[in-house]
């Protein structure tokens, strides 16, 4: 009698979605209590946070000059009109460098970082009952896969950002739809980032992740786009980066459907 009452709510989309968002707030509360990581998950966060507000705000000070370059159809256009074009193409030139500085700077992290978010992921399986057939992968061996898949995201995640920026021009849902889509798309490729230790782990990768949370699509946009939406606050990417490891190994044993309850 009591089961629909706790199955129900995370049945649904909504629940499914909201159910993966939660995932970083319980892989927040697990790295809290491990504050020797702190300082340690912090710093590799630090350092690619630099780097990369360094090139966006290189991007934001070019913005008129990189909108000019790519409106050259508008060129002989009257004043008000060529402004209007290229203050929307200075729009999703930023939004489309806001959803790649948010992808790389996931993908840096974690090659820079990687011994560091290794362990964090590793704690979290050991307090969850520990990974079920694991597989051992060397150090290097393991970094080269990661860094070749990271690759692939961010080139994908760039190659979707072309149509996204062609629809920003479209009046209205270019300035609220499109920014919503990439969010969604963020997201969803942050999810597949950050899972990739946990799935190595398991002898999994890249096609793995695709289709394991492809099968969970809506709980790991949840996950995958309040990680994403963090990260667009100031610091938010560097203070939240080590629990979005933490959730996003809670999100890959759920997908695999092992125990999220500690032991």
């Amino acid at each position: 009698m009591n089961s629909p009452s706790v199955v129900a709510p995370v049945t649904g989309a909504a629940g499914q979605f909201l159910s993966g968002a939660g995932l970083l707030l319980r892989g927040l509360a697990v790295y809290a209590r491990s504050p020797k990581l702190v300082l340690l998950g912090i710093v590799p966060a630090l350092l690619s946070g630099i780097l990369l507000l360094g090139a966006f705000v290189a991007l934001v000070w070019f913005v008129d000059e990189l909108a000019a370059l790519v409106t050259p159809f508008a060129d002989d256009w009257s004043t008000g009109l060529r402004n209007t074009v290229r203050v929307v193409a200075g729009l999703a030139l930023l939004g489309v460098g806001g959803l790649l500085a948010v992808v790389t700077f996931t993908a840096l992290t974690l090659l820079i970082g990687d011994p560091f978010y290794e362990r964090i992921s590793e704690l979290v399986e050991q307090r969850y009952g520990g990974t079920p057939d694991q597989v051992e992968v060397p150090f290097w061996k393991a970094l080269r896969r990661s860094a070749a898949d990271s690759v692939r995201l961010v080139a994908v995640s760039a190659l979707v950002g072309v149509p996204l920026f062609v629809a920003g021009f479209i009046p209205v849902v270019g300035q609220t739809v499109v920014p919503a889509i990439g969010v969604a798309v963020g997201g969803w490729f942050l999810a597949l980032e950050l899972v990739g230790a946990s799935f190595q782990r398991r002898g999994m990768g890249l096609p793995d992740r695709r289709r394991v949370l492809g099968t969970n699509r809506t709980m790991s946009l949840g996950f995958g786009t309040a990680v994403f939406v963090c990260f667009l606050i100031p610091l938010g990417a560097v203070l939240i980066m080590p629990a979005a490891v933490a959730g996003a190994t809670l999100l890959t044993r759920r997908s695999l459907g092992q125990p999220v309850e500690e032991v």
